[in-house]
């Protein structure tokens, strides 16, 4: 018995549109990132989903119900455990007006660091903390009946769970950039150990 685990990150938002730090503010997609919603539709139109969970924000949700269309699955668990990392004081300010303020090398270690929050704000590693227990507990156990799950969340988070899927070190994850509106495809075994890893271009 194996299971499927699709990971999808919302479409564009119009704070990505307009090179803001986003986080936990809760603005919708932009039209490109409608578009992307839709080529990830019918990526996944064969797909068959028992469970699907989305974070409270309302891009992956739209982006969501965008992918689902009229099938609805029975399980659809809204959790702000999945939430994009938060930026702190960088919200919904232009990355490029942050790297004038406080210098390019400090907003990249803000970015791309493992372990460095920004001010007030969340490190990667702070989010895989907030991520994972939620998907140990409540995701997992489905996979592991042979289920097939989408999660339609964010960059940082979906980082969370790829690090722990893919069993990557502090210093490969901050390697790994998620696209927008890309399924990630992973086949699982009975026991959670992935079989297959497919990127499914849309």
């Amino acid at each position: 018995m194996s299971s499927t685990l699709v990971l999808l990150r919302h479409g564009q938002s119009v704070f990505n549109q307009q090179n803001l730090f986003t986080g936990w503010v809760d603005v919708g997609l932009s039209k490109l990132g409608e578009q992307e919603a839709e080529k990830a539709h019918n990526a996944l139109k064969n797909y068959h989903f028992d469970a699907v969970f989305v974070s409270a924000l309302k891009r992956a949700q739209d982006t969501a119900n965008i992918v689902l269309g009229s099938k609805k699955p029975s399980v659809f668990i809204i959790n702000e455990a999945l939430n994009e990392r938060n930026y702190g004081d960088l919200q919904g300010k232009n990355k490029d007006e942050c790297r004038k303020i406080y210098g390019a090398d400090q907003v990249e270690l803000w970015r791309r660091s493992y372990d460095m929050r920004p001010p007030s704000g969340e490190s990667l590693k702070d989010t895989c903390e907030r991520v994972l227990p939620f998907f140990k507990a409540i995701i997992w156990p489905k996979l592991l009946e042979g289920q097939t799950v989408l999660i339609s969340a964010h960059g940082n988070s979906l980082r969370a769970l790829v690090k722990y899927l893919e069993d990557l070190s502090d210093a490969e994850i901050v390697k790994v950039e998620i696209p927008t509106g890309v399924p990630i495809v992973y086949r699982l075994d009975d026991g959670g150990a992935i079989i297959e890893k497919r990127v499914i271009k849309v």
